[in-house]
């Protein structure tokens, strides 16, 4: 009997193993998707005497090769001792670095166009997350209904460059006054949203600052029967509530907490500004916000670091990256808007910049997960793939090592999405997604502006041409 159930065992294992590299297979590209943007479409590819950052923490390891074969790492060793097949398409890697492709869960495929409204730029945006290193991402919320739906679909069948896409459906929210936001009547109407969107093709939800606790509490009841998680940026519900209610995620780290808000009246939010000022003036050290931290942990909920867009707030911050590729007019909005900023004496970004990069961190060190994205919105300035990048970077200041910084950026992610066994970690088996870098991430954390291809499924994409495709454009489409 032992010998039948081992020879079961190994069979499943060896058609679960099939079935996912039959499903990691290098995409059917669209002719002209090929012609424009792709830059390397073998069948086997090896990147030989590369440096190998592998998305766990690990140390870099030197003079490494990587065999691509079949959209998977099919062989990954010292190059002395792994020699390229034949006929596989080599590119030396002498001077560089591979990493993960970028795991982030706070992207949008909106952007602010004018005066509370935002335009629907998927399109354009899914290139620039491409060309920057993003190989999956999850739409922290949407606010236009299927674009995300069918951008994920269009990824996956090979007819659209992008990243793989979590498409979260549009925000639950309670009463609001934004002009592209539903506002829930009752829990009822969340559980109805919540199996709508699901049905549509939704992968994910989030709940936004007026939603009450029995509208997240069913929302949270409802995704969760679905298999599906759910996230928030809160404000009339504490973070500690949310985690009571068994919630998934929460963005933005500590910034949006209104745990520490004197006099919170339940289900009512305090405004941005009051609870950003009572996170302020929080002390790491003290009971309150130790104890908030415990439960987040205890209940296993995620924390997002979502740092680029308030760094575009914040008083003596450098210009963002990747302005450039904005029409002329948005990038002249965010340059008065940048200006505006400087100039302020008084803002309360001053503090809680400082503030929520300590919080986040002591949440990182007691053990808590912590995941990375860049939340395109704001007054502009946070562009999709440049972001990305500096995202890293401004995880490194916070006072992660490289090492850890890029870890939180890929395999937290993989693993919060439930995809880690696929992706987010460079192993021999696991799906090529992978950036190529000039340079060693792992010393310079700059470098991870240094794309030079990004391999998606095995297939080899130029990140200048997916910018150039749209520079000077983002703000149409």
């Amino acid at each position: 009997m032992r010998t039948k159930v081992v020879i079961a065992f190994c069979t499943l294992a060896a058609v679960i193993t099939l079935s996912a590299i039959v499903m990691a297979q290098r995409p059917q590209l669209s002719g002209a998707l090929a012609r424009n943007f792709v830059s390397v479409n073998a069948d086997t590819v090896a990147i030989t005497h590369v440096n190998v950052i592998d998305g766990t923490g690990a140390p870099a390891r030197a003079d490494q090769t990587l065999i691509l074969r079949a959209g998977n790492i099919a062989a990954m060793g010292p190059s002395a001792t792994t020699p390229a097949p034949d006929g596989a398409t080599v590119i030396d890697g002498t001077g560089k670095s591979v990493m993960p492709g970028l795991v982030m869960v706070h992207e949008h495929t909106y952007y602010p166009t004018g005066p509370g409204v935002y335009g629907q730029l998927g399109a354009s945006f899914v290139r620039l997350y491409l060309a920057g290193g993003v190989t999956t991402m999850r739409t922290g919320g949407n606010v236009n209904g299927l674009m995300d739906i069918n951008l994920a679909k269009g990824v996956d069948a090979g007819t659209v460059a992008g990243p793989a896409i979590d498409a979260t459906a549009p925000y639950l929210n309670g009463p609001n006054t934004q002009l592209q936001m539903h506002s829930l009547t009752d829990a009822a109407d969340a559980r109805r949203l919540v199996n709508y969107w699901a049905d549509e093709g939704a992968t994910s939800f989030k709940a936004y600052m007026q939603i009450t606790r029995d509208q997240l509490g069913a929302t949270i009841d409802e995704a969760h029967k679905r298999g599906m998680k759910v996230t928030g940026h809160l404000c009339s519900v504490t973070l500690g509530e949310a985690a009571d209610l068994g919630i998934d995620n929460l963005e933005h780290g500590f910034a949006a907490a209104t745990d520490f808000f004197a006099n919170k009246q339940p289900d009512v939010c305090p405004g941005q500004t009051q609870g950003q000022q009572s996170v302020v003036a929080a002390e790491i050290n003290s009971a309150p916000v130790q104890a908030l931290i415990k439960k987040l942990i205890d209940k296993h909920v995620a924390l997002t670091s979502t740092l680029t867009v308030f760094e575009t707030f914040t008083p003596g911050r450098p210009v963002p990256p990747g302005i450039e590729v904005l029409l002329p007019e948005l990038k002249a909005s965010f340059d008065a808007s940048y200006q505006r900023v400087q100039g302020s004496e008084t803002s309360v970004y001053r503090q809680l910049f400082p503030k929520m990069m300590a919080m986040e961190l002591a949440f990182a060190k007691a053990g808590g997960v912590l995941l990375a994205g860049t939340d395109p919105t704001g007054s502009g300035g946070v562009i999709p793939g440049f972001s990305n990048q500096r995202q890293i970077e401004l995880l490194v200041e916070e006072g992660h090592t490289p090492l850890e910084a890029i870890k939180i950026s890929t395999l937290n992610g993989a693993t919060y999405l439930g995809r880690d066994a696929r992706i987010g970690s460079l192993v021999v088996g696991k799906q090529a997604d992978i950036v190529l870098v000039s340079g060693d991430p792992s010393m310079k954390i700059s470098d991870v502006r240094n794309v030079e291809t990004v391999f998606r499924r095995g297939v080899g994409f130029d990140p200048g041409k997916l910018i150039e495709s749209v520079r000077g454009k983002v703000g149409l489409w």
